[in-house]
């Protein structure tokens, strides 16, 4: 198996080449020359695995350069159960007669990223080997939120790597800012950006491609990496869990094998439903794939309309790992929609980066309407979704699955389409316990951790050890920069 970018079809590198990368020279993402495929009897096998055995075998379709025992050890230290609460890593909830929740932040940090940014360290690490690299691998992040701890936490003091994570100072919920700013390792540096996640993610993309600085880097022994959904490294054990979970729903017997699954997943940077629609060309029966929005709603517009523009305000949300304007992995999903010709891909975000918007053929756009179905909701939808799926289906809802549950029922009601729907559930409450326990409850105290105690007495539901002790921690990063300045923070942290 190789991989290609998406600017660029020449290119050709290998698994653990495209995962110590990161992004593609030419600025392209990495994706595979072809995709296996996965046959109804293989998901019936799949069906009566565990999760970390589903994962061996999802990674070693893709991963052909890594051993069977690189496979199995990075796998056995990413899941375990003293890390994500028990053997079966994701959990799977009846939320009603047509919706089942997909729970994906049993993990360390108490989000999905956790599904990922656990096994990407030994990935890297082991992509590292196999290339025979002995640099040091400085991996730097953009997040809006969940990316940053879950990153911090996977690469705290493993050797080799050191991270440095930029965030919106103002673009994150408390309980975010606090997990990034306690973080604990000597390898890892947070600071926080005067903008938005775009402004950030778009510095560390052009950092990549910065001729001048990877010189630099390499003078000194050191070479960048990515820890966001551009790494296909991030993305793969993505596709694992969309994998999983049709194969655990047979196993559960809540489905035939061959049944028809709707997925719903509130995606930004929309590389959580990318992942969805890679396991659907893959095999997995899934339909169609619900693509939920809040009020940062430039997905929804693309899907509806065909046109991506960025050109529009930007909202801080209740939902803010969501609130992001440039979503990195649609470029993927449009170099395989349009036939995997990369001059045009090039040409639209080249358009994108002038002029902020493009728009795609009308044969592009029936193909986009036949797999995928665009949604939003603002705030206060978001916060009444929140008290309805409490009151009625007791069920809490973190705010951005709220958004995705939202999403799902306006999909349900426009299309009259009753097929069983995954929803990606992507967060625990209690991240965002100010904005949950405000949906469900009038009185608010002042301070976040008696919000979260009272959230406690309220739902019933544990408090997660990783963000109780959160509270006793000392904040060890309090750094903020101008945006512009990304660039030079990162040579001075480096020493270069």
């Amino acid at each position: 198996m190789m991989f290609k970018s998406t600017r660029d079809s020449a290119v050709r590198v290998s698994a653990s080449e495209a995962i110590l990368k990161g992004l593609s020279a030419d600025g392209g993402l990495f994706v595979p020359e072809s995709f296996p495929t996965l046959t109804l009897d293989d998901i019936e096998g799949l069906s009566e695995k565990s999760y970390k055995e589903r994962a061996i075998e999802v990674l070693s379709l893709f991963l052909s350069d890594f051993s069977d025992e690189q496979l199995v050890s990075c796998v056995e230290r990413a899941y375990s159960a003293k890390k994500f609460g028990s053997d079966s890593i994701i959990r799977i909830e009846e939320l009603n007669d047509t919706a089942q929740m997909l729970e994906l932040w049993h993990g360390p940090t108490c989000a999905f990223k956790d599904m990922a940014l656990q096994i990407l360290p030994h990935l890297l690490t082991t992509s590292a080997q196999i290339q025979h690299c002995e640099n040091e691998i400085v991996i730097l992040v953009a997040t809006s939120g969940d990316t940053g701890k879950a990153a911090l936490e996977g690469f705290c003091d493993v050797p080799g790597t050191r991270m440095i994570v930029f965030y919106p100072e103002d673009g994150v919920s408390p309980m975010q800012k606090r997990q990034m700013t306690t973080q604990e390792g000597e390898n890892v540096a947070v600071c926080a950006i005067k903008g938005n996640f775009d402004d950030a993610q778009t510095a560390v993309k052009t950092i990549f491609v910065d001729e001048e600085l990877r010189a630099s880097m390499t003078e000194n022994g050191k070479q960048f990496s990515s820890a966001n959904s551009i790494n296909w490294g991030r993305l793969v054990p993505q596709v694992v869990y969309y994998v999983a979970a049709y194969a655990q729903l047979v196993q559960d017997e809540t489905i035939k094998l061959g049944d028809t699954v709707n997925v719903c997943v509130p995606t930004g940077n929309f590389g959580n439903i990318l992942a969805a629609y890679y396991a659907k060309k893959m095999g997995v029966p899934f339909g169609k794939l619900i693509c939920a929005s809040n009020e940062n709603n430039v997905l929804t517009d693309f899907i509806r309309t065909g046109t991506y523009d960025k050109n529009r305000a930007f909202h801080a949300t209740i939902s803010p790992s969501m609130d992001i304007l440039i979503s990195s992995n649609l470029e993927r999903l449009l170099y395989d929609l349009c036939g995997e010709d990369d001059a045009q891909v090039r040409a639209w975000y080249e358009s994108l980066a002038k002029t902020g918007t493009f728009t795609i053929s009308d044969e592009v756009k029936e193909k986009l309407s036949e797999h995928f179905y665009g949604g939003c909701c603002d705030d206060t939808r978001t916060k009444e979704t929140i008290r309805e799926a409490f009151e009625e289906e007791s069920y809490l809802c973190d705010t951005h699955t709220a958004v995705a549950v939202s999403v799902y029922e306006d999909y349900k009601t426009q299309t009259d389409d009753d097929t069983l729907t995954l929803i990606a559930s992507t967060a625990n409450p209690y991240k965002f316990a100010q904005s949950v326990l405000s949906a469900v409850y009038d009185e608010l105290p002042a301070d976040e951790y008696d919000q979260i105690d009272t959230l406690c007495r309220l739902s019933g539901l544990s408090v997660p050890k990783a963000l109780s002790e959160l509270k006793e921690k000392p904040v060890r990063f309090t750094g903020s920069i101008p945006r512009e300045t990304i660039k030079e923070t990162v040579a001075e942290m480096l020493g270069l």
